[in-house]
């Protein structure tokens, strides 16, 4: 289905992404990123360009995200095949791995065509797909220096819940008693799940699956019981614990030979002090302030937690 939108300079046109997309959507990712955060003297989330295309291709090549890709009609580049393609100028994900919370982003417009109205349509565009599969809560994770992205979600309805510190710095290496952590199997996903919807009110199975496959997902127990888990400690990944020990013990479990933790790092709850603070005693430094902001349900953490970039 293709969408056609009239601006002032330039037509553009909404449809969905293709993998061949991923060459200039992960350069559009990298560039709007690191044009931002450098006009507030902050690091680009993602540091290069061939960061910013793998994760465009993860999301492009797995059914699970929807994706949308804004192309303008109006201006055409030669293919090789000597045919003409019109150019992307923009994009928008929507994580759809569970069935009631829908994750969205990234959302990036190319630096050349921001401020022309094309994030609102991109927000738009999965909103209304979000709506027409019945998911009951949109969320996303808002960058608080950006006055623009964050003027525009509230304006199209997602409501701030959350501060959020990007945390990053040497792993911690710290003995917390009476937790032990392992790796997680996939016998340890009921567990994980029942933890995650008493601490939320829902699940994620779907990420925890995936992060089981992939070896990421670590499970810490205490008295011989699972007590939360962590898909991994990296920026696009979430820990649930029942206390703050569990998670003090999963932030501690960081893989031997790293020197941080993944991507720009690990994401804390401002208002969990306790939490907050053992990390700035413990030698992370503080990165960014970001906002959780949500569309639909949305029920008070009734544990410790940390969310993805996502949610």
């Amino acid at each position: 289905m293709y969408i056609y939108l009239v601006q002032t300079d330039h037509t553009l046109r909404l449809r969905p992404g293709r993998i061949e997309d991923a060459y200039d959507v992960g350069r559009i990712i990298f560039e709007a990123f690191s044009a931002i955060a450098e006009k507030h003297g902050f690091p680009p989330d993602f540091p290069s360009v061939d960061v910013g295309r793998d994760v465009a291709s993860s999301f492009l090549s797995d059914s699970r995200f929807y994706s949308v890709v804004a192309d303008d009609t109006t201006t055409t580049t030669t293919t090789i095949s000597g045919g003409e393609e019109s150019v992307i100028v923009g994009s928008n994900f929507l994580d759809l791995r569970s069935r009631i919370v829908a994750g969205v982003g990234p959302l990036t417009i190319d630096p050349k065509y921001q401020n022309k109205g094309t994030g609102r349509q991109l927000m738009n565009n999965v909103i209304e797909r979000a709506q027409n599969n019945n998911f009951s809560s949109l969320r996303l994770l808002q960058a608080s220096y950006h006055n623009r992205s964050l003027a525009l979600y509230a304006s199209l309805g997602f409501e701030a819940r959350e501060p959020i510190s990007n945390m990053q710095g040497k792993p911690i290496r710290q003995i917390i008693p009476g937790r032990s952590v392992r790796v997680a199997n996939e016998s340890d996903v009921e567990s994980c799940n029942t933890i995650c919807k008493a601490v939320h009110g829902h699940t994620r199975n779907g990420e925890l699956q995936d992060s089981v496959k992939h070896g990421s997902a670590k499970v810490v127990l205490h008295d011989g019981k699972i007590t939360g888990y962590t898909t991994g400690l990296a920026y696009f990944n979430h820990s649930v614990g029942l206390t703050n020990d569990d998670l003090k013990a999963l932030i501690s479990s960081a893989t031997d030979g790293n020197d941080s933790y993944g991507g720009p790092g690990i994401l804390i709850p401002t208002r969990n002090t306790a939490l907050f603070r053992w990390c700035l005693d413990n030698g992370l430094r503080l990165v960014q302030q970001l906002i959780l902001m949500t569309i639909g349900m949305y029920n008070e953490p009734a544990g410790s937690y940390m969310p993805s970039i996502l949610y």
